[in-house]
């Protein structure tokens, strides 16, 4: 008879994430995961399967989070500008040590880049739902006089996502708080309509 798992499936994985998060995929070792998580090694396995398994499980949480909250951020304020600065503002962690952790997947883009197919497929789920509800807000925008009606807005939403990116990826490398606030304040300001 199979001995009942002793743990919490879920919050062993969100523990998973916080160190895939901080440390990468190469430089998490299993003892860190095991660790971390509160588990045996066996049971790690039998829950998750290998490390691979276990960082593609993590990720995919990750980004489902993730996405949600950069979605409710975009969506909460009625104002369309509001809601891409509160976007982007809602990046900046204001703890230091939350904010250079940035993105677990934009750290994965660093270390995996377009070479593993698997991740890839993770990424190109989320990308453009995230891609269309920029362009709609930005379109909303448009029309609301909020947002300069010359630009695309396809070109415009790829703009905030870059920034987005850029953003995470400058407080992985320490970017101070206020610096980043003011990328997220110059990118909302390319947008708004003169």
């Amino acid at each position: 008879m199979a001995r009942p798992r002793e743990f919490d499936r879920d919050t062993a994985l969100q523990k998973a994430i916080g160190v895939f998060w901080q440390k990468g995929f190469a430089a998490t070792s299993t003892d860190d995961l095991k660790d971390a998580m509160g588990i045996g090694r066996q049971s790690l396995y039998n829950a998750f399967g290998d490390k691979r398994q276990l960082y593609v499980e993590a990720l995919r949480t990750y980004q489902r989070w993730s996405t949600s909250e950069h979605i409710r951020r975009l969506d909460t304020p009625a104002s369309p500008v509001a809601g891409i600065e509160d976007l982007l503002v809602g990046l900046i962690a204001e703890d230091d040590d939350r904010r250079v952790l940035g993105c677990m997947g934009v750290g994965s883009v660093n270390e995996f880049g377009a070479s593993d197919t698997e991740l890839n497929a993770l990424r190109e789920v989320v990308a453009p739902i995230l891609q269309e509800k920029v362009r709609a807000r930005i379109l909303e925008g448009q029309r609301a006089g909020e947002i300069d009606d010359t630009l695309d807005a396809d070109e415009a939403a790829s703009f905030v996502q870059m920034t987005m990116t850029g953003l995470q990826t400058a407080a992985r490398a320490g970017g101070s708080l206020e610096d980043l606030h003011r990328l997220a304040r110059f990118c909302v300001d390319r947008l708004k309509a003169k």
